[in-house]
């Protein structure tokens, strides 16, 4: 039977109602001037008929409630509470025609609301009615005159361009009524520090007080706190003495050894907000989850405990003014989502989604992109580092293991870690994906950490320091551990002692402390983790990264790259960084295809097994959860062991679960009832949840040799990544296509009299703006490996695309072959001589020289400049060096 819209108001409507505050009371036996509380008068009379609910305090109507059965969608039905609000004769007129300011239409579940005192609000569904002390709030307050405070604040001093544009585009959206925004910023352009300010600006023009910044992990949460208590809000005072900033309670591994005393959030703050209240909570958001659901929605992320000291609160839905949900990509399970969006959703507040890599449900539940800025600006903007790929080939990666009958091999009891050797009876072959996760050949991750020291060694030959590198291996499990083989190799390897080679994952003694000791101090020069270091950590200083894992996920991909774009710190020259792809570069060339925002599926059914049964029978979406139930089903057989078997059998013929699965579409068409009688049985189904599992084998197999190689990759502005020789290939394609087109290719090619500085200056920026990105560096990478010459310069690589036969001269043989051609027959004195030699270095350099180089380089100014050298050379430097300048593009 059909629920009808009275028994709607009074099982579902009137609770609601109460439980925010408003007493019931009929509007023939009182009028809103009688009432001494807030009360929810039914029946109101207005003008154009009775409203179902006014919601009355202080002698006046706040708010109009328009009620419908629970089978009508609230969503169409403002209008009908729009009307009585114009029935009602209040002052003031708000847009000059509704007399109530305040407006709901529920069915009982879902309550919409709209507030209709400015043209620009958006009517919005909100989890619950506004309590009095809400609405009371809200009428006191004056958008309007607090959006021109916040317009008045300068911008801080201490933004870079693009994070005054996001705080503008955060509050250009708040201006224009949006209540959801998300902002995305690539890893290492300071998204956090973006945010501090914004939320300082809207605290100090009061457009929000109350505002909770909410993380999924206590690290981040310590590390937001301390973000606040960093920034100097106003001159000579940090944030949280301006406003205070309040945390949960804190564990010495979430603060590693840079400890602080939180300043605890009291739950009074969150149980009965008032008007003057302004202060920044910071929390995760399993914690904030248990205080308004309680501990059974608690929240498991990334293996972090469930706090045991979390009570559940009465959390009005005004509690704040402003959420702001920080690193909100994660990928969650279907159930995770849900929880996590029931927590933001419970809230009538302004929300704020903050992430470096969007993905598809972030931005669905966020609506409007506010602001973007992605990594590929912040480098060519001089914020980020861009990448080089180095991609090592790897038989054991691309094509697996195979090994023979009679190889001997070790068998690991994944329990105790005990090893027993073991000669196989049988070939057996393991593909690519079970490296690491069944197998395990330490021959081929001995090869690749040589292949990757070759690296490290010409690194620092050229540099003069050996660059932070960081390993993500595949896993770091217990007696099996992937992490645990790549430091003790890498050790071996490196040889730089125990301290030099670190494993950072969450199994270690205070991570975070382990973090900071890689960040700042020269041991150890290589980490290797598994994804504790892919979010919400900066070590600005890593120069390597090596993907020994294999990674399917866009998000997380970014978010391990993200370690590396950081501009450095001790690493002063640090202008990009070298990305290893082990995998034959599959990882590289799968993601460059990966679009800026990816619907991404969740990480777990969120729905248990016995969830889907209970739909079926109910004729929920019966074939879609069948297809579920068979792909459940079709899980366990491949995990259950004989034992598991035999107590099946009690249920299903042979206890063969695959034969069953296979067969229940069929089943459930021809016999629905008995098939319905079996799967709702209630031990059948908690064995289904608990059946006995197989254990999962681990082979090391010693004997199996890897062969292991690398080259580099050269990344284009176009996403593309390039052999050097196909780079070579494309670049004489440019520079042949081009000659008449670009200027500066004419001038180098066709009119060497007008070589100059200017010159090679637009040659290096026509070079660099193509789509493959011709830099130097890349060029010169690209050159070294075909032509086997090192340090070939720019002008020699154009020559030789435009012409085969023009030789490829470093710089220093290109200015010492000018030079000798400018000089030769003239008898210089002792003095034209040193200042040759001053030039040449210059030239060295730069490749060109004018007369603007003797002010600003010092190795020039610094003897006289300009006025000094031309004596010199009485009076003709400016011929002179016009010579030089025609026979450098020459030569």
């Amino acid at each position: 039977m059909r629920e009808r819209e009275q028994d709607t108001r009074r099982r579902r409507i009137d609770p609601k109602l109460a439980a925010s505050g408003w007493a019931i009371e009929e509007a023939t036996r009182v009028t809103p001037a009688d009432l001494s509380i807030p009360t929810a008068l039914t029946e109101l009379p207005t003008h154009d008929g009775p409203a179902d609910y006014a919601l009355c305090a202080e002698d006046r109507v706040l708010g109009v409630v328009e009620a419908k059965k629970l089978t009508i969608g609230p969503e169409g039905v403002l209008t009908q509470a729009e009307r009585y609000s114009r029935g009602i004769r209040q002052q003031p007129r708000y847009q000059g025609e509704y007399g109530v300011p305040f407006l709901y239409s529920t069915n009982g579940e879902v309550i919409r609301f709209h507030d209709v005192r400015r043209e620009l609000n958006r009517s919005r569904d909100v989890s619950a009615f506004h309590t009095p002390d809400a609405l009371r709030e809200l009428l006191q307050r004056d958008l309007d005159s607090e959006q021109a405070k916040l317009s008045a604040i300068p911008p801080h001093p201490v933004l870079r361009p693009y994070q005054i544009e996001a705080n503008q585009g955060i509050e250009d959206a708040i201006a224009a009524g949006q209540r959801r925004m998300l902002v995305t910023m690539a890893t290492g352009t300071g998204k956090t520090l973006m945010t501090v300010n914004e939320i300082y600006r809207l605290m100090k023009s009061g457009v929000a007080r109350r505002v909770l910044f909410l993380v999924d992990r206590r690290a981040l949460a310590a590390q937001t706190v301390r973000a606040f208590g960093s920034y100097e809000a106003e001159p000579g005072l940090k944030f949280d003495k301006v406003y205070p900033v309040y945390s949960q309670r804190f564990q010495q591994a979430d603060l590693g050894d840079e400890a602080f005393d939180p300043n605890v959030m009291p739950n009074t703050l969150l149980t009965k907000p008032k008007l003057g209240d302004a202060f920044v909570y910071i929390s995760t958001i399993q914690r904030m989850t248990m205080n308004l659901f309680g501990g059974a929605a608690a929240l498991t992320i990334d293996g972090e405990a469930v706090e045991s000291d979390v009570e559940k609160l009465d959390i009005p839905i005004h509690a704040f003014d402003l959420i702001v949900a920080d690193e909100c990509h994660r990928g969650y399970s279907a159930k995770e989502r849900a929880i996590w969006r029931d927590t933001l959703d419970h809230f009538d507040a302004i929300k704020i989604g903050l992430t470096a890599t969007p993905a598809a449900h972030t931005m669905a539940y966020f609506e409007n992109l506010a602001f973007r800025y992605d990594y590929d600006q912040a480098v060519r903007e001089g914020y980020l580092v861009d990448y080089d790929v180095v991609k090592v080939s790897s038989d054991v990666r691309i094509n697996g293991i195979f090994l023979n009958e009679g190889e001997q091999v070790d068998q690991v009891d994944i329990e105790s870690g005990a090893k027993q050797l073991d000669l196989l009876d049988d070939e057996r072959a393991f593909d690519a994906a079970a490296v690491e996760r069944e197998i395990t050949a330490p021959d081929s991750n001995r090869r690749i950490l040589r292949e990757l020291k070759s690296y490290t060694d010409a690194f620092q030959a050229e540099h003069g320091h050996f660059p932070k590198t960081l390993i993500f291996a595949a896993n770091d499990l217990p007696h099996t551990s992937h992490a645990d083989q790549l430091v003790d190799q890498a050790r071996d390897v490196f040889g730089r002692g125990e301290a030099f080679v670190a494993k950072i994952t969450g199994r270690v003694d205070r991570p975070l402390q382990r973090i900071r000791e890689f960040r700042n101090r020269p041991n150890p020069g290589i980490v290797v983790t598994v994804d504790l270091l892919t979010t919400g950590v900066d070590v600005p200083d890593l120069e390597f990264i090596v993907f020994l894992r294999p990674v399917k996920s866009r998000i997380l991909f970014e978010q391990m790259l993200g370690r590396g774009t950081r501009l450095g710190d001790k690493a002063a020259g640090k202008d990009h960084f070298t990305v290893f792809d082990c995998f034959d570069g599959t990882l590289i060339e799968y993601f460059a295809g990966a679009t800026g925002i990816t619907a991404e599926p969740p990480e777990g059914d969120g729905k248990g097994i016995g969830e889907i049964i209970e739909e079926i029978w109910r004729n929920e979406d019966r074939a879609y959860n069948i297809k579920r139930l068979v792909r459940r089903l079709r899980r366990i057989d491949k995990t259950m062991t004989g034992e598991a078997r035999d107590l099946f059998a009690r249920f299903i013929a042979c206890g063969d679960v695959g034969a069953f699965a296979d067969h229940l579409p069929t089943l459930l068409a021809k016999s629905f009832s008995p098939t319905m009688q079996t799967l709702r049985d209630d031990d059948f189904q908690r064995l289904l949840e608990d059946y006995p599992r197989r254990h999962r084998t681990f082979i090391v197999a010693p004997s199996v040799t890897d062969t292991v190689g690398s080259e580099w990759l050269i990344r284009g502005a176009d996403g593309m990544q390039y052999k050097p020789d196909d780079y070579i290939t494309v670049f004489f394609d440019f520079v042949r296509d081009n000659s008449a087109a670009i200027d500066a290719l004419a001038i180098l090619l066709s009119r060497p009299k007008d070589w100059n500085p200017d010159a090679l200056l637009a040659l290096r920026d026509a070079l660099k703006g193509a789509p493959q990105h011709f830099t130097e560096q890349n060029l010169e990478r690209a050159f070294r490996a075909r032509y086997h010459k090192a340090l070939v310069d720019i002008i020699s690589m154009v020559k030789h695309a435009a012409a085969d036969a023009a030789p490829l001269l470093t710089a220093t043989e290109r200015v010492d072959a000018a030079i000798s051609k400018v000089v030769a027959g003239r008898e210089l004195t002792e003095a034209q001589s040193a200042w040759f030699d001053r030039i040449r270095l210059h030239l060295i350099e730069n490749l060109s020289i004018d007369r603007d180089d003797f002010s600003l380089i010092p190795a020039l100014s610094d003897h006289g400049g300009w006025g000094s050298a031309d004596r010199n050379f009485d009076g003709q430097l400016a011929d002179l060096l016009a010579d030089v300048n025609r026979e450098l593009a020459a030569v």
